[in-house]
């Protein structure tokens, strides 16, 4: 089943085009990876399906226009978990992640114990277990971007977008949060990522989108997707691409292309222990 669909979007800011002319569906209960260079348009195309901003064309949401859903009802059916950033407001995390359930009660309408319950659950499911009464201000950042995980879980969402949800994460959590996605995708959940690590983007995604100066240059399964051609195209890398024997890739980065000129950061490059 087509959960989200998106038909000759664009969206220009500042008069630049971000992006021009993008198209693709999402089936329901699948893991779509977005990569491409920084600037792009990867963030700017999360922000467009959850109708943060402008854009042209068509984006429906389980066949209905995206932008015609109020607040509420977008909140009850997609969850965007953003890079983590610095918080100015003290709560506790108990108070932070129970945000996330607002869109399933009336607007005067008190928490209660079922909400508090499920706000333990996704807690433990983010290794967060003795954190509720802690204030987000005291959070480390791949603390915080476990608890931004936490109050996306809890908004029990069909669609879950993640805007490179490790990037504050050490080896270890970057692992455990990517196996907790699978899980939920397991279980029928629909998630939209952003991967700045390649290697990332090719364990857990399905699907790989490639943008590149806004546009959709590459659609596929991982390993029709990353090549050394694509990586030299898109990313400015020579770069060679060996399978592991559990299938995984790894990518083996060489040097700039020759004579390639980059406004933006290059991928990221896995550290030794990753090969």
């Amino acid at each position: 089943m087509t959960l989200l669909s998106l038909e000759g979007v664009g969206v220009e800011l500042d008069e630049t085009n971000i992006l021009q002319n993008i198209g693709f569906s999402l089936e329901a209960g699948t893991w779509t990876g977005l990569i491409g260079p920084n600037g792009s348009g990867k963030t700017t195309l999360l922000r467009a399906v959850g109708a943060h901003i402008p854009y042209d064309g068509r984006i429906l949401l389980d066949g209905y226009p995206v932008a015609d859903w109020s607040a509420q009802e977008r909140a009850r059916r997609l969850a965007f978990v953003r890079q983590a950033s610095s918080l100015t407001f003290d709560f506790t995390v108990e108070e932070f992640v129970l945000l996330g359930r607002a869109p399933h009660r009336g607007w005067l309408t008190a928490y209660g114990g079922d909400d508090r319950q499920r706000v333990q659950e996704a807690l433990s499911r983010v290794d967060l277990d003795g954190f509720a009464s802690r204030s987000v201000l005291s959070l480390s950042g791949g603390e915080l971007q476990r608890a931004f995980l936490a109050q996306a879980l809890v908004q029990e969402t069909e669609l879950l977008m993640l805007d490179e949800p490790t990037s504050h994460l050490d080896v270890y959590y970057q692992f455990s949060f990517m196996d907790q996605v699978e899980r939920l995708v397991q279980r029928g959940q629909t998630v939209l990522a952003v991967f700045h690590d390649l290697e990332l983007a090719a364990r857990y995604a399905d699907r790989l989108l490639v943008l590149q100066e806004g546009r959709l240059v590459a659609d596929g399964q991982p390993a029709e997707v990353l090549t050394s051609a694509c990586i030299a195209d898109v990313f400015g890398m020579q770069a060679r691409i060996h399978r592991r024997p559990d299938g995984t890739l790894r990518v083996e980065y060489l040097a700039p292309v020759s004579g390639a000129t980059k406004k933006t950061a290059d991928p990221q490059v896995p550290s030794p222990a990753s090969g």
